[in-house]
């Protein structure tokens, strides 16, 4: 029986031990991101998610194992290198007091820059491009501070794609954002990812938020360690939320979408003396 052909993975990490100083986040952790995937990396708080993240972008280096990029170490890639193929929206960015937005998204053509080819044609119609996709064109002249917190993020975004990469690496695009803006934000990615065709791979915290917009998910469990991997529909479970989260709950397709939907388990009150009285009154 021949078997299922695997998608490909540009983007690898191989048995990789993670640490801070003394302190080990995972051992043995390896996932492949599947090429033209949008894959959200979910699991409860320190379990890892924005470390992995980070060792995939190069921004920590692993203790053991590596992360490939096209078959190489990305250790191997020299800085430039490593950005015309990686794009990286931190957890946590600011801006420059007072630059405006046009200025901010230029920022993302400086692993295209050389010592002897300065700004082109090309540079500006990436910027540009990169504007008009995150729709902040209109916003070019504006000073960054100066936006919402919504219309802040999709700036960012649109300085990570003025890059020209093939893979987008978001650490919690959607912190500290409300609901509206959380939806404005992952729509926008979900975009990219349907028409542009970029490999997104995501840090997100809402599980619901996860299944709506992946089409891989990796779930980690507390110690660093993969407790499922693959297509929503396949690996969000009420069996494996209660096992990586300890939330007992009931999944649902949600009705807007077809995907799966996590409706946590109403607590079980005892019943007040008054509404025991009630249901004894003749």
């Amino acid at each position: 029986m021949t078997e299922p052909t695997r998608p490909t993975a540009r983007l690898r990490a191989e048995h990789l031990t993670l640490a801070y100083d003394r302190r080990t986040v995972a051992t043995d952790l390896s996932v492949a991101v599947p090429d033209g995937s949008f894959t959200v990396i979910l699991g409860p708080n320190a379990c890892g998610k924005s470390t992995l993240l980070k060792a995939l972008a190069r921004m920590i280096t692993p203790k053991a194992g590596a992360v490939r990029l096209d078959g190489a170490p990305v250790s191997s890639y020299r800085p430039r290198d490593l950005a015309r193929r990686l794009g990286l929206l931190p957890q946590s960015s600011t801006a420059p007091a007072g630059i405006t937005v046009g200025d901010l998204v230029a920022r993302g053509r400086y692993p295209h820059q050389r010592m002897l080819k300065q700004w082109s044609v090309e540079d500006q119609a990436a910027v540009t491009g990169a504007m008009r996709q995150t729709h902040v064109l209109e916003l070019a002249d504006r000073p960054v501070e100066d936006l919402s917190g919504g219309q802040r993020q999709r700036v960012w975004l649109a300085m990570v794609l003025a890059q020209q990469t093939g893979i987008l690496l978001l650490d919690e695009p959607t912190t500290f954002l409300d609901i509206a803006h959380q939806v404005e934000v992952l729509d926008l990615c979900a975009d990219l990812h349907a028409r542009k065709g970029h490999t997104i791979v995501a840090v997100l915290h809402d599980l619901n938020q996860a299944c709506r917009y992946a089409t891989h998910l990796v779930v980690m469990r507390p110690g660093g360690t993969v407790a499922a991997e693959g297509h929503p529909s396949a690996v969000m479970t009420a069996e494996l939320i209660e096992d990586v989260f300890g939330l007992p709950c009931r999944i649902i397709d949600d009705p807007e979408t077809g995907t799966p939907l996590m409706v946590p388990a109403a607590p079980r009150r005892p019943a007040a003396a008054g509404d025991a009285a009630v249901a004894h009154t003749p």
